[in-house]
């Protein structure tokens, strides 16, 4: 391939992996898909590709598809094994972040709702939503009507927004200042402070560190505090099972404010949080490994902010 192809295929490279990442909520899925249609685009005959973008991203759309509907996708998400791969502010692989709807539709939260679309629904919400694409070219990329595409951005955008619980925008100043007393309220016991911190809709969902076969739900401000309490109160084998004493940073991840344990330079452990005025509306936990390497390459490149708990 000459040098001018494989150019103009890198020149998109990072627009095709941030709508892989937010059609199939992993980075390393996504990075596979993007791979895949380099190698389609290697041996494509060039010459008759009018719009080498618009086929590209045809081309990454399908192969999302084709994940998303494979027995393996649909056996473990539908088993309630899976949460979305976080990412740090910064990584490239979050793309646009312009507009409301481009930061929504990277959330955790979102990320997550979207499991309950239909393959077809998740890809015309995301092309619309994130990439602000015509329904005229989304018929094009998908092989369907413009009708059939406004119909499927419309019932996305109702099941999606039925779920979603809204409270405007948080700057990062406040919604820092939530996290710290939450972290505080975690570590030192102080469960009525806790609970005063949650809505009372609250929910939290954790991966259990990748030792449960299914993710842990909890509903109520009690429970959940109850839930948190538990994992933040410190033991030895807690220690044991991370590689050591941990240090607790806050960072933005998904464009949510998060509390990142972090082992010699290594995170082991993010819980990234939904503020909805002034209170936490919902709780991920994330500390399979296997969840967290892209984010560890990217904390190993970032200056981080002092730790909030310098030793747990």
């Amino acid at each position: 391939m000459e040098g001018a192809a494989i150019d103009r295929f890198e020149a998109g490279r990072g627009r095709l992996a941030s709508l892989a990442y937010r059609l199939l909520g992993s980075a390393a899925d996504a990075e596979d898909a993007v791979q895949d249609a380099f190698l389609r685009w290697q041996a494509a005959d060039r010459e008759r590709i009018a719009v080498p973008e618009a086929w590209l991203t045809k081309v990454v759309t399908h192969l999302c598809l084709d994940r998303l509907r494979s027995a393996q996708a649909r056996h473990e998400r539908v088993a309630g094994a899976w949460l979305p791969e976080p990412l740090l502010e910064g990584d490239p692989m979050l793309g646009p972040a312009d507009t409301v709807e481009q930061r929504e539709s990277v959330s955790l939260a979102v990320l997550t709702l979207m499991e309950r679309l239909s393959p077809v629904e998740r890809a015309v919400y995301v092309l619309r939503e994130a990439f602000s694409y015509s329904h005229a070219e989304i018929a094009g990329i998908l092989d369907i009507s413009e009708s059939a595409s406004q119909q499927h951005v419309h019932r996305a955008r109702v099941r999606v927004a039925a779920e979603r619980r809204r409270g405007g925008e948080v700057d990062p100043a406040s919604a820092r200042r939530v996290v710290e007393e939450f972290l505080a309220a975690a570590t030192t016991g102080r469960t009525e402070r806790l609970v005063a911190l949650l809505t009372d809709d609250v929910t939290a969902v954790s991966d259990g560190a990748g030792l449960s076969r299914r993710l842990l739900r909890y509903r109520t401000a009690e429970r959940v505090a109850s839930f948190v309490r538990a994992g933040f109160k410190p033991t030895p084998a807690k220690r044991r099972l991370a590689g050591g004493s941990l240090a607790m940073h806050i960072a933005q991840i998904n464009g949510s404010p998060a509390v990142l344990a972090v082992v010699d330079d290594r995170v082991v452990g993010v819980v990234a949080l939904e503020v909805n005025e002034g209170k936490v509306a919902s709780l991920s936990g994330i500390a399979a490994a296997a969840r967290l390497s892209r984010l560890n390459e990217y904390w190993r490149r970032h200056e981080p902010d002092v730790p909030v708990i310098s030793a747990w």
